[in-house]
């Protein structure tokens, strides 16, 4: 894609994301986020107890709804192409870049992952997606001459990756309307990282480290 085919893409998307927010009074997709604490413990308090010590693990994303869409259809290099249709890896979300801060050492996929900030994509293959941890800034407001951060994935290259790690795929039961991330079987030593959509959830698990 060149540059002005992409700023062209990028300009179409935000034009119809802001169109229709004015036209319904809401974001197409509105903000989302989820949070984990571990490391705390609850102590007695004299009218509740209260939970002291804990470190926060938190992921922030854009939250697009299905609308009917099959969002994960197709096949071969069609393949999740309603999801992500033409940046290099998928936002896992909409609008800015999927950001996740953690507080604590996180080990995933064998790899210690220092605390701090990262933005996350999942590279999208039938049934064999990878979540990838990346040190790229992000843009809060689209800019095409800054090319020092990114908007969503559009301009991605692996060389700031920190960690990839291969997602457990599932098919749910049910169909989730709007995507989300959720922290799930989670403990003081660890849990899952997992991201919901349609009929498909896709997980990592890490480990908390020292």
């Amino acid at each position: 894609m060149t540059p002005k085919v992409f700023a062209a893409s990028v300009a179409v998307s935000l034009v119809s994301t802001l169109a229709f927010a004015q036209g319904g009074g809401r974001p197409a997709s509105p903000a989302g986020s989820s949070a984990t604490q571990v490391g705390g413990k609850y102590v007695p308090g004299r009218e509740a107890p209260v939970y002291q010590g804990g470190k926060w693990i938190d992921i922030t994303y854009g939250r697009p709804i299905k609308r009917g869409r099959d969002v994960f259809g197709g096949s071969g290099d069609q393949y999740g192409k309603v999801a992500n249709p033409d940046a290099p890896v998928w936002r896992a979300g909409a609008n800015v870049t999927t950001r996740l801060k953690t507080e604590v050492p996180l080990v995933i996929n064998n790899k210690t992952v220092a605390p701090g900030e990262y933005s996350v994509f999942i590279d999208l293959k039938p049934n064999n997606w990878t979540l990838i941890l990346s040190s790229w800034p992000v843009q809060t407001k689209y800019d095409p001459n800054n090319k020092e951060a990114l908007w969503g994935a559009y301009n991605y290259t692996p060389d700031k990756d920190v960690v990839r790690a291969p997602m457990k795929h599932e098919t749910l039961p049910h169909s989730i309307d709007q995507l989300a991330w959720e922290f799930v079987d989670m403990s003081d030593q660890g849990g899952s990282l997992a991201v919901m959509w349609d009929k498909t959830m896709a997980s990592v698990p890490f480990k908390v480290g020292t």
